[in-house]
């Protein structure tokens, strides 16, 4: 096509877009295949626009992109399709960031892990987050920075070269001799990464796991505005004063809801503010502790995402190891962390602990009183010195309105940080912006942490504490609604399906403030094996699912998520969120997450109607 019916078509896809394009956050898991994750959208799109069909009808069939919109959604995959096309390359060689920096990190750890060299070239300044002294001291990284002259050739090396400029217009690139990628960054955008060459595909799959993993794609209303750009429309960019309002708001009521006083940090997603948690925490270690061993302490079946991430770190920066921590499902997780804490204490080691609490997604509350205690409990190396005491990692995202970390609360007394997504209830469901805080005893750990969310250019948008700021105010009102609808919708199916197990908090959990909206139920089976029982379960897993979103589509939806404003979202954990966990630890049962607003008499008949076809 012609970069004029191109921009053309562009133009006429972005007035009769749907709205969900640039407002939703989770996609529907039934018309996703994750073997084809940007690929099905991007053919089917470019079949559209061969036809120049921009028609609101057709874009809304679309097949859904990426389940998770950090990973990738329509308009980031319409902008990198764009930007191929114009450059003539394929769609897959052009990858879109939210952050400036991360890009360039992205080549630096395959070519650490494959022991290539790497040469950054610029024409102008390097992103200013882009802290070059940590890249190499904490990350490990060898590589080496060249001012270029614009009108300079550039020679051959023996490495990976990459090009780093700012520009106006970030999807406008040139190809020049000896230049492996290319990248464009504008700060107040995030950056788009392209490559002329397949011969650099064996990056291509490395560099978008780390869109997958430690940061997340450009967002839909910044791609809108490079988008618009492109094809010369108006573009608004994100205002500062905007966000510098709207982080005060955000920050004063973080400290609220979590009774503490430390500096929040809000970063572009769940997974970006754990990035800055374990790389900061790596660096503190490697400071005050040198040469010693760093254990990542992680539950074998957690959110797939957490797992996969601390393994990633773990590969790529020395002396760092992750150990298996069972938490439910038989196994009880103050006992499991006191094992480890008594083994690593043994190897006089640095113990940094990653739970759920409640887990995910059993929905389990360990002894916390007994956690407390195990985490307090002081220990000895084998040369009679104090071993080093562990830091506890919350993840809270089921319950953010528990006060775990204020004084004289539950874990008050231990080094703390907790964290929590705010694509789930933080938002609402409107944008991935995650947060974290910290304790008292471990307010000093926040330096370092914010020190590495800024080297990864990963802190949340101007859009994202928008959303932020309008929504957290009534977040503890909808926990406190939404868990009211699911403990209602648990009882129903107690009475109507009593042989499924549910997995749920106790009443005297909740008396405690343990109020999710999410349960999970393995669903009674049938067989003469146990691969034919677990077969079974498997299939009626799905037909309730398939059911409840069919029958129910204005509400119910196959999709990972939870804390939205309505309706009432399915899922597999097995095949979602624990999408990168040992097979062996996986959970194919029903996650279920209930929202504070749904037609619940709705969703009893259907329910009824499915126990009926028993």
């Amino acid at each position: 096509m012609k970069n004029n019916t191109i921009l053309e078509y562009i133009s006429n896809v972005l007035e009769q877009m749907p709205a969900d394009w640039l407002n939703l956050t989770t996609h529907r898991l039934d018309i996703y295949d994750e073997s084809q994750a940007k690929a099905e959208f991007t053919s089917n799109f470019a079949q559209l626009a061969a036809q120049a069909n921009a028609s609101a009808d057709k874009l809304a069939e679309l097949p859904t992109a990426y389940d998770y919109i950090r990973l990738g959604h329509p308009l980031s995959c319409i902008l990198e399709w764009a930007t191929a096309q114009i450059n003539q390359v394929l769609a897959n060689q052009v990858i879109s960031f939210s952050s400036s920096t991360i890009g360039i990190q992205a080549i630096l750890r395959s070519n650490k892990i494959r022991g290539i060299q790497t040469r950054i070239l610029h024409t102008g300044d390097l992103p200013s987050s882009l802290d070059i002294s940590r890249l190499r001291k904490v990350y490990g990284y060898t590589f080496e920075t060249q001012q270029k002259n614009a009108e300079s050739s550039t020679d051959a090396f023996e490495g990976s070269t990459i090009l780093v400029e700012e520009k106006a217009h970030i999807c406008k690139f040139e190809q020049e001799a000896n230049i492996d990628f290319y990248i464009n960054y504008k700060d107040d955008l995030g950056s788009i990464l392209l490559s002329y060459s397949e011969e650099n595909d064996v990056y291509i799959s490395e560099i978008q796991h780390v869109r997958r993993r430690e940061t997340i794609a450009m967002t839909p209303i910044n791609c809108l505005a490079v988008l618009k750009q492109l094809v010369g429309q108006t573009a608004s960019i994100e205002n500062e004063a905007v966000k510098a309002d709207s982080a005060q708001t955000v920050k004063e009521t973080i400290q609220s809801i979590t009774d503490t006083t430390a500096k929040p940090l809000i970063a572009s997603s769940g997974l970006s503010i754990q990035y800055a948690i374990m790389m900061g925490l790596v660096e503190h270690a490697q400071v005050q502790h040198p040469g010693k061993a760093i254990r990542f302490i992680v539950p074998t079946n957690c959110y797939g995402g957490t797992n996969d991430q601390a393994r990633r770190v773990a590969e790529a920066i020395e002396n760092v190891a992750v150990l298996d921590l069972h938490v439910d499902g038989g196994s009880d997780m103050v006992q499991s962390i006191d094992k480890l804490l008594n083994q690593l204490a043994t190897e006089d080691a640095i113990p940094y602990i990653i739970a759920e609490i409640p887990t995910n997604p059993r929905v389990e509350v360990p002894d916390l009183n007994g956690l407390r205690d195990t985490l307090a409990k002081a220990r000895k190396t084998p040369s009679g010195a104090t071993a080093i005491d562990p830091v506890f990692i919350l993840d809270q995202t089921f319950c953010p309105n528990i006060n775990f970390l204020g004084e004289g609360q539950i874990l008050s007394s231990v080094r703390s940080i907790s964290y929590a997504s705010g694509s789930k209830f933080p938002s609402a469901g409107q944008c991935t912006a995650g947060y974290c805080v910290a304790n008292q005893k471990a307010s000093a750990l926040i330096t370092a942490i914010e020190t590495h969310l800024n080297l990864c250019d990963n802190q949340a948008t101007a859009h994202q504490m928008d959303i932020l700021a309008k929504q957290l105010p009534t977040m503890l009102q909808r926990i406190k609604d939404a868990y009211t609808n699911t403990r209602a919708f648990v009882r129903f199916i107690e009475e109507t399906l009593p042989e499924a197990n549910i997995n749920f908090v106790s009443e005297e959990l909740a008396e405690q403030g343990f109020t999710p909206s999410v349960f999970s139920m393995d669903l009674p089976t049938k067989g003469s094996t146990p691969e034919e029982r677990e077969t079974y379960k498997r299939s009626l897993n799905l037909k309730l699912i398939n059911m409840m979103i069919t029958e129910i589509p204005a509400e119910s939806k196959f999709c990972v998520s939870y804390g939205q404003l309505k309706g009432c979202y399915w899922t597999v954990p097995a095949t979602s969120t624990q999408g990168t966990t040992k097979e062996g630890d996986k959970d194919y049962i029903v996650r279920v997450s209930v929202s504070p607003n749904l037609d619940f008499e709705k969703h009893k008949s259907v329910f009824q109607r499915f126990v009926q076809s028993l």
